[in-house]
This record gives C-alpha cells, structure tokens and sequence, in this order.
C-alpha cells in the first residue's frame, strides 16, 4: 500500500476524532462534544463535522474538527511556495483541534493532522502530510514541558533519531509571532509536505503523532484543572490569549488556506478563545511567576537535555 489511499486517511481521523472527543469528555465530566455536520453550499463538493465543547467544568471551550473538502484549484496559500501545485484540483482532510481550559494554570493545547493531494488529468498527483501539536501555557511548569516534550519525541523516536529534533525546532520557528519577537508557547512538533519514505511511512508517522496527542496533554491538564486561582491568573490568562488570536489570524497556515478556498468560517474560527483581552504596552512584574513565562517557557530550549 504505498499509492495514496484517502479513504483509510479518513477513516483514522474519523476515529481519532471519536478518541479524542471521548477522553476529553472523561476529563471534563460534566459537559459534551456538540456535534455540528456540515456540507459546502458552494457547488463544491466536501464537508465535515465540528464538535465543540462550552462551558464545561474544566474546559472553557474546546473545539475539534474533522473536514474533508475537495476544490478545483489551489488557493494561494498553498501554491505560494509550491507552484506545481497551481492549475490543480485538489482534496484536504485532516483534524484540528485547540482545547481552552477554564483554570489558568492549566495550558491550552494545539493539535492538527492533515493529508492533502493535488491531481491534474495526465499527471501523477502530487499529495503529503502535515500536522503536529503545541503547548500554550499562561503558567508555566516545568514537568509539564518535559511531559509534553517526552511523549512527542516517543511517538517520534520509531521513526528515526533526527526526527524529533528536527520538528520541535520547526515548530519553535513556525509558532512564533514576529511583530512580538516570542514564541506562542512551550513548543512541541510541526512537519508539513512529507512524502519521504512513501505514503505508507508516513501514514504511519501520522498515525504516531495522532495518536499521542491525548497521552501528551491529559496528564497535565489532570494535574493543573484543580488549582486555585485569583482574578491576577485569570486576567493574565485573558491577556496571553490575545496572542493566540494574534497569531492564528495573522500566521497560521491552516486557518488562511480555510478562509481562501472558501472553507466554513465558523468551524475554521473554532480554534479562538472566547474571551480574551489586550492591554496597551503591558508588561509583567519582574520576578513574578507572569514574568517567568516570557523568561522561561517562551525562550525555546532543549526540554529533554
């Protein structure tokens, strides 16, 4: 099986989006994934089903969204630095999730695994994957890094020794803000256009990473959703959301190509906070745990040294 086969990519991420939904649920204990299935109204062909989560007794807000959408052309987005790519129809499906808890000690998570393939009549179609996940902290801690750091670099290490280096450093340098000179948070694992090793390979590495995203982050929200915490944690909380907004409006790949191929914008924006805040030239007492975060858990570093 070393041809593209998008129909056992949609069934994992199908399932992967059951498993997920589910352990979260587990961990909330109060409040359930609401589903909302959707099919493009534009003459195009694909569709989805978003499920979120509000106002749980640990998460805030949790989105997770599985799509498969086909187009007839590249948006821009993604012909930009690929302009083989121009000129061809195209399917994406994938899964994105970003999860709000309510308690400001414990860090809001990033996750998306994604399968594109672009074809043109007479020509081999040219597809890859993408994904990865990434810690956000508001307070940092630092068995929560290792713990986030570690379970990456296992779902990695059956893959090559290089692999986890080469993508918690490309995720360092993609989930940085550059108008803000820092990192939006702790880091983890970004790949995207990977072909290398076949599809079955890669397949497989999807699969890995997938897979692990809920042993990285349950166990850190387990250990954080109980802490106690005042009106200071929570505004800070709702002022370093700001930069999450700032960089998924601004940066993100994933959230420009939704909007340019004419994807559904309520479960592309699904990945926002619901509340949040911006100060004007705000900056953190020296030597509180605020300042810490920027002195510590937004300097990329080697967490597993």
């Amino acid at each position: 099986m070393n041809q593209p086969d998008i129909t056992a990519v949609r069934d994992y991420l199908l399932g992967l989006q059951d498993h997920i939904c589910q352990q979260l649920e587990i961990v909330d204990g109060q409040e359930k994934f609401v589903e909302d299935a959707w099919e493009r109204t534009d003459g195009l062909a694909g569709g989805g089903r978003t499920r979120v989560l509000n106002d749980g007794a640990v998460f805030e807000q949790g989105g997770v969204n599985f799509s498969h959408v086909r187009g007839t052309s590249m948006p821009a987005s993604a012909t930009a630095n690929r302009p083989e790519l121009a000129g061809r129809s195209f399917e994406a499906i994938g899964v994105s999730l970003v999860i709000h808890p309510k308690n400001p000690f414990a860090p809001t998570s990033h996750a998306n695994v994604r399968f594109f393939i672009a074809e043109k009549e007479g020509e081999e179609p040219i597809w890859w994957f993408g994904g990865g996940y990434d810690l956000t902290p508001y307070y940092g801690f630092e068995e929560d890094a290792i713990h986030w750091h570690q379970t990456a670099k296992n779902a990695c290490d059956p893959f090559g020794d290089d692999v986890y280096p080469k993508l918690k450093k490309w995720c360092d340098d993609y989930f940085y803000l550059k108008h803000r000179d820092e990192t939006r948070g702790a880091g983890g694992l970004f790949f995207d256009d990977l072909t290398e090793g076949g599809f079955k390979h890669c397949f497989a590495f999807l699969q890995s990473v997938g897979n692990s995203y809920i042993d990285a982050y349950v166990p850190i929200v387990k250990r954080r959703k109980d802490t106690q915490y005042g009106e200071r944690e929570h505004d800070f909380q709702l002022y370093r959301r700001g930069r999450y907004v700032e960089f998924n409006l601004v940066y993100d790949r994933g959230t420009l190509f939704g909007l340019q191929s004419g994807g559904r914008t309520e479960s592309i924006l699904m990945s926002l906070p619901p509340l949040v805040k911006w100060r004007y030239n705000w900056q953190p007492e020296p030597g509180s745990d605020e300042a810490k975060l920027y002195e510590v858990f937004l300097k990329p570093q080697d967490w597993l040294a």
